[in-house]
């Protein structure tokens, strides 16, 4: 068991400290999402073509318990029609046209399950599962996973929900997950979550790992977590220069919406 130390490690690491050099791993933000519409097989398909070493998808759970890729819990901001995803059908969310907003080639593109995604990932590469609702999901996902045929080391799920992780983890154990959080500053300077919260919902859950935003982590918080003994990924960054202080400090996978792009950083 992984025991906490916050007030010890703070001591002894230095921000300036340097890390891993390692080449992190690029994932392809809801596929390709720069060049194609978001969270579509269109997507993850170019997201492949592009070099991407993973991609990333949005999933949530339909009224008759079907599992699609979609971000929001509506329709809203991809379609010409707002259905809300747990109050649809599986058919009544398929008839919905999800690509011609983002381009007119891509007029007739529908929302995917998560069987047709899944279907996407070669052997070789591996798929960030972002759960976007609750805890309910995961039965049904986790029997999609394993129909999947995708091997274990290709699964990567992830959450902004502890109790999504923790269930995750209490159950299929062997999957790597992954807890997400959005770094922000209060108005008297802190930085929330602190670095105790995060080691103590990733002891908590049992997530494999901490991934964040770019804003506001620091390299005192990022070697932290590490030196626990977790991993520690970064979203969503699309600039080089970005990308090559995150890699500096440690991050194992960088998540971007220009995948070709972002491989630049192991050319260098």
């Amino acid at each position: 068991m992984r025991k906490l130390y916050v007030a010890a490690i703070l001591l002894l690491v230095s921000p300036h400290v340097s890390t891993h050099a390692e080449e992190p791993m690029i994932v392809a933000h809801r596929g390709a999402s720069r060049q194609a519409p978001q969270n579509t097989i269109p997507a993850f398909k170019l997201a492949w073509e592009l070099g991407a070493d993973a991609v990333e998808g949005d999933f949530r759970q339909t009224k008759d318990g079907h599992i699609v890729c979609i971000h929001d819990d509506n329709t809203g901001k991809v379609a010409d029609r707002k259905l809300i995803i747990n109050q649809s059908t599986l058919e009544d969310l398929r008839k919905l046209d999800v690509g011609a907003h983002h381009d007119k080639k891509y007029k007739g593109t529908t929302i995917p399950t998560i069987a047709e995604v899944l279907a996407t990932v070669p052997t070789h590469k591996k798929i960030y599962i972002e759960i976007k609702c609750n805890e309910s999901i995961v039965p049904k996902l986790l029997a999609e996973i394993t129909k999947s045929g995708l091997q274990q080391k290709q699964i990567v799920l992830i959450s902004f929900n502890k109790d999504v992780i923790r269930a995750l983890k209490t159950k299929a154990p062997q999957y790597k997950a992954l807890w997400l959080s959005k770094l922000k500053q209060t108005l008297t300077g802190k930085t929330t979550p602190s670095l105790a919260t995060i080691l103590a919902t990733l002891q908590e859950t049992g997530a494999d790992g901490f991934s964040s935003s770019k804003e506001i982590i620091t390299q005192a918080i990022i070697e932290n977590v590490i030196k626990q003994g977790y991993e520690y990924h970064v979203w969503t960054i699309d600039d080089l220069k970005t990308a090559r202080r995150f890699k500096k400090w440690g991050a194992q996978s960088i998540t971007t919406n220009v995948p070709d792009h972002m491989k630049k950083l192991a050319a260098q």
